[in-house]
């Protein structure tokens, strides 16, 4: 059967090429869009989960990051040992033009974090870069999302120190993420509703650790 045309924009979603022409015409000073939460909201869930419980010299590792302001933010408060992963040139290029001490910018697919070493990473974070690779019916989602996010996931896992945290925010249900992301059982997982208001649309916020013995390999 033919993919529908919400379908075919969803899957476009996962294409470097789709965010090379968005973010074409950006400047780097203000996001094209900030995705789901900008810094401000997120402090609260940061505090619980980062600065708190993770010097300033914790190896951060954006996957996915895009024009967020989520680096840069978290470099004025200190931290300054992060990697911005992201597949678009165009965007790598762009910030790493005005990245603060301390913030790298590599061009990579989260998919295939291969110059990433095994266990080098305290904190993963993700912040609608999954929720990209996944289209389809949330019941059955085809193989392609399948595939791409076990293959991301195990990434994640790989490249995340034993006692690291991997912080995954989201705007999706978590009974249709919980299969995605933690289907062969290798992370303990916790999650929180992110609210900021009766009437604001709610957000989930997982956050995961490496099962004892579940291993550095994917």
């Amino acid at each position: 059967m033919p993919a529908s045309r919400a379908e075919e924009e969803g899957q476009a979603l996962s294409s470097a090429t789709f965010w090379d022409a968005r973010y074409a015409d950006a400047d780097g000073k203000q996001p094209t869009h900030e995705w789901f939460k900008s810094f401000d909201s997120l402090q609260p869930f940061f505090e619980r989960h980062l600065f708190h419980n993770r010097s300033e010299d914790s190896r951060i590792l954006h996957l996915g990051s895009g024009d967020s302001t989520v680096p840069q933010c978290l470099a004025q408060r200190g931290y300054r040992n992060q990697l911005c992963l992201d597949f678009s040139p165009v965007v790598v290029k762009l910030m790493a033009a005005q990245a603060p001490r301390g913030v790298e910018w590599r061009q990579g697919d989260v998919r295939d974090m291969h110059d990433v070493l095994d266990g080098s990473v305290d904190v993963a974070f993700d912040k609608g870069t999954m929720d990209a690779m996944i289209w389809g019916s949330p019941w059955d989602p085809p193989e392609e999302v399948r595939e791409n996010t076990s293959r991301y996931v195990a990434e994640v896992h790989r490249v995340l120190k034993d006692d690291g945290v991997f912080l995954y925010v989201t705007f999706r249900q978590p009974h249709f993420i919980k299969p995605l992301i933690n289907g062969d059982g290798r992370w303990e997982l916790e999650m929180e509703v992110l609210r900021e208001g009766e009437s604001a649309f709610d957000y989930h916020a997982f956050i995961l650790r490496k099962r004892k013995g579940s291993g550095l390999a994917g």
